[in-house]
């Protein structure tokens, strides 16, 4: 059996204190209710859920859960900074803390997971017309 909360923590504490972050929660909120002096802010979600695939009879279930690293950041009201320059940073600052561990071929969570990765699109809302941004990063998690 896995232990998911042991996993979610892990991921959490990865990225609880990502320099550029402000705010940092596994409980996610709506942009309305996060204000301006606290982002950027980053929830990670636990969804949009997961999948169970088993090998045969005898054989343990593989498992993959799904998280979504998510960020909101209010853009500076000077409209000749490209919202990418705000937005890039924090991307790659997320990707590099999932980095693999240094003596591992994948970021597995302390031995957790067989891999902890970045899978799918990434999502931006550069703010364009109000000045809020949003990033949702997939992330990927393998437990054997």
């Amino acid at each position: 059996m896995i232990n998911r909360e042991a996993i979610h923590q892990a991921l959490f504490d990865l990225v609880k204190n990502l320099p550029g972050f402000v705010t940092t929660s596994r409980r996610a909120r709506l942009v309305k209710d996060v204000a301006p002096e606290e982002q950027p802010a980053l929830f990670v979600e636990e969804g949009p859920g997961e999948t169970i695939q088993h090998q045969g009879q005898g054989l343990p279930a593989i498992h993959f859960l799904y998280v979504d690293l998510g960020f909101y950041a209010r853009l500076a009201e000077d409209k000749s900074i490209a919202p990418g320059t705000i937005l890039n940073p924090l991307i790659d600052a997320i990707e590099t803390a999932l980095a693999p561990d240094e003596d591992e071929e994948n970021q597995t969570l302390g031995g957790l997971v067989y891999y902890c990765r970045i899978n799918g699109k990434v999502l931006k809302n550069e703010g364009l017309l109000d000045g809020q941004a949003s990033v949702v990063i997939p992330i990927e998690i393998l437990v054997p």
